[in-house]
């Protein structure tokens, strides 16, 4: 007997997610109408949820719950609310992206079992250790990860208590999750906040090679890597897909549940996916997962491909034929979307009523009889019923008492009184005891638990900073910078750092007061590289963009600010960082306003820095950008392409104007902003705030025009922080044009 693995659906709204029981999900995972990563699904409230998880669990499926944004401070204490409900409900796991958030739950609701979203970039096995670190139990794979690096990352889970769940159906991003700020910079619609409005499948001015959508990838299916899968250990395959209609759903699960049951039994007659081309689709790749990735991986076309693939896979010989056959498609659709239709409204998902028959008389207990479609149970009170006392016992009163019964599962039906004889009284402690009683007994015989306070962070006391300058550089040219001034100085690694390891080594070894700074993707042999870095230069200081490299910076002693990539905006984040990683300082992502960042409390003897001039990334790849833009000579990227290929380019949408791409040597493919991020506002803004700003001067060309050199830069920033007369005004007359649109819309 094969080793059984769970499948996950998605559930956009209460039609969803029936549709996915009914289609055999062993779960399924959805958002309230609050702080979860697809605010363009319908979604669902607090009390569908309660509805929800007694069906789901009836049906022996799942329910995990997706709190996968990141969150400002303002918003922690309606969280917190949120989680006082939600620990005492029957919820079998939190999707997190929010470090804050993780810091939150291990340390007061230890009891809901927290999962890592994709939006955390999982791709190496440090990640693992500091997701681990924080009482995570399972982790969802980074969807560019190919099968080998899936096997290598699931055994290190699996070492650590901890589950891997890999999406195997569904939309592919063509960035990073979690590090793509394109619909964020563009239009205010952060992803990293539920909101991305997908510019990426946007139409574009034509480009060299006659592409019109050149970001567009076609959906991911795993359908012929599920054997693999499974020898890799992978113990959840997900299908992405809370957007869309029930009828997607459970077509998609439908046809993955019969595939693994086709696997486990060993069936060989047919088992096709022909299904999954009748519902929305953008044609399928599997292309991360087989490690091919390719330009095959492209389609000039975001609409639905299914009319496409019919035409494709059918030779009609005339055209009437294949205009019978479209018709037909679209009938079954029809018939499918009908049949669905029925069987979802014969099941409910409301919560269960209950009777409350209610009797008792003077010098007796009161007892309640509580009666569900399923059970029933008696309570008693412990004293007897009195003549006398605060508040006789009536419908109003006792239903008022007892109404926190509707929070659960189930909800008070019908309460019966007509049984209670004469006026009698009952002190107010004892009828809390009686609904603690019944909660325990609906609660599956476990102890309610209490709202929990959290303790608001300490403001920060007004104390006169002076910030300091540092400056970021990525090429061995502008290292004369380094002692020219008093700035610190951050030399940028490259994201395949193993081509360059022994070079980089002796860099840093030769220049002791040169920091390194890490990318946000380190993968395979190129993580490894880097933690041998670290074990061979011992730097005293580094900045990690990436959270596996800052827990092999902890474990080894060494000092680490964390990059802006790691996406910071709450105090709960820092004091996450600080207290189980040791961490000395972070930056603050530049995706928050003045206003949201004005809320952020520091923990003592903690540094806070922020990127004050920078190109901006707007997306990081693994796969080949120029594939669709210039053409190029190979089909699939390999290890010399990373290693050696240096071009640039770029696209214009039509409603947003030009994206700028790029490859450098030994990293992968980026997408830049038009212009550079700028913003010295927020030194006189904030003052006191932030021990540092840093200035980004690596070698990317945009449409800024900078006119001095990189010296003379330094020193006009250095005159910003010593609050010299004119110094703001003399920076935008040699640096222009720019943004900084972000600082004052946030997220």
């Amino acid at each position: 007997m094969k080793r059984k693995i769970e499948l996950l659906a998605p559930g956009g709204d209460i039609d969803s997610i029936k549709a996915a029981i009914l289609a055999g999900a062993d779960a399924v995972y959805c958002g309230l109408d609050k702080f979860n990563a697809r605010n363009r699904a319908a979604n669902i409230t607090f009390d569908d949820l309660q509805g929800i998880l007694r069906l789901a669990h009836k049906n022996n499926c799942e329910v995990f719950l997706t709190l996968n944004i990141i969150l400002v401070d303002r918003e922690i204490p309606a969280v917190v609310a949120l989680l006082n409900r939600l620990v005492n409900t029957s919820i079998d796991g939190i999707i997190v992206q929010d470090l804050g958030l993780f810091y939150i739950l291990f340390n007061y609701f230890p009891g809901l079992k927290v999962h890592a979203s994709t939006q955390l970039t999982t791709h190496n096995e440090g990640q693992i250790c500091f997701l681990k670190r924080l009482n995570t139990k399972r982790v969802n794979l980074s969807r560019e990860l190919n099968i080998e690096e899936i096997k290598a990352l699931t055994t290190i889970a699996h070492r650590h208590d901890m589950l891997s769940e890999v999406f195997v159906h569904g939309s592919y991003c063509i960035s990073f999750s979690g590090i793509c700020y394109l619909s964020s910079v563009q239009s205010g619609n952060s992803g990293n906040r539920g909101r991305c409005s997908q510019p990426c499948r946007d139409r574009y001015v034509t480009t060299a090679v006659g592409k019109d959508y050149p970001l567009n990838l076609k959906d991911n299916s795993a359908w012929n890597d599920l054997k693999a899968l499974s020898d890799a250990g992978v113990d959840s395959l997900k299908i992405e897909g809370r957007i869309k209609k029930s009828d997607y759903v459970y077509t998609v699960v439908n046809n993955w549940k019969r595939h693994l049951q086709h696997f486990y039994s060993q069936d060989e007659r047919q088992n096709n996916n022909h299904d999954l081309y009748k519902v929305f689709n953008r044609d399928f790749s599997n292309g991360f997962i087989s490690g091919t990735i390719q330009k095959e991986m492209f389609i000039d076309n975001p609409r639905d491909h299914s009319i496409q693939h019919l035409s494709e896979v059918n030779s009609y010989p005339t055209a009437a034929e294949l205009e019978t056959a479209h018709l037909k498609l679209y009938a079954d659709k029809v018939e499918i979307k009908s049949s669905l239709e029925n069987r979802i409204s014969q099941i409910s998902a409301a919560k269960e009523p209950l009777t409350l028959d209610i009797s008792g008389e003077y010098g007796a207990p009161l007892k309640v009889t509580v009666v569900s479609a399923e059970r029933s149970f008696v309570v008693y009170s412990s004293k007897n019923l009195e003549n006398k006392g605060t508040e006789p016992l009536n419908y109003s009163m006792l239903f008022n008492r007892l109404k926190a019964i509707n929070d659960t599962e189930y909800f008070i039906g019908r309460l019966n009184i007509d049984n209670l004889r004469g006026e009698v009284y009952l002190p107010f402690k004892e009828l809390t005891s009686i609904k603690k009683k019944i909660l325990f007994i609906l609660n599956g015989s476990k102890e309610m638990i209490g709202p929990v306070e959290i303790p608001v962070p300490p403001k920060n006391e007004k104390r006169a900073v002076n910030p300091t300058l540092c400056v970021l550089i990525s090429n061995t040219k502008d290292l004369h910078l380094w002692g020219n001034s008093s700035a610190e100085i951050f030399y940028k690694l490259p994201d395949c750092i193993g081509f360059e390891l022994d070079m980089l080594t002796d860099l840093f070894i030769s220049k002791p007061g040169l920091i390194p700074w890490f990318p946000a993707v380190i993968m395979g042999d190129d993580y490894t590289a880097a933690v041998e870095f670290l074990r061979r230069v011992q730097p005293p200081l580094i900045v990690t963009n990436n959270t596996g490299i800052a827990y092999e910076a902890y474990k080894m002693g060494i000092k680490w600010i964390a990059g802006p990539f790691l996406n910071i905006v709450n105090s709960f984040s820092l004091m996450a960082l600080k207290e189980n990683f040791n961490c000395s300082g972070s930056f603050i992502s530049n995706e928050i306003s003045k206003i949201q960042i004005r809320g952020i409390q520091k923990p003592e003897d903690f540094k806070l820095y922020y990127s004050i001039f920078h190109p901006i990334v707007l997306m990081t790849s693994r796969q080949c950008l120029f594939h669709q833009v210039t053409g190029c000579e190979k089909n699939s990227i390999d290890d010399s392409c990373l290693q050696q290929c240096e071009r640039s380019s770029s696209i214009t949408n039509l409603k947003n104007g030009k994206l700028l791409i790029s490859k450098t040597r030994g990293n992968y493919h980026t997408i830049h902003h038009e212009v550079h991020f700028f913003n010295p506002d927020i030194v006189e803004d904030l003052k006191g705030l932030f021990s540092s700003f840093l200035i980004n001067l690596e070698d990317i060309q945009t449409q800024t025009e900078i006119e001095v050199d990189k010296a003379g830069l330094i020193h006009r920033f250095e005159n910003l922080l010593n609050e010299n007369p004119g110094s703001k005004q003399e920076l935008c007359q040699v640096i222009f044009p720019t943004t900084n649109t972000q600082y004052f819309k946030g997220i």
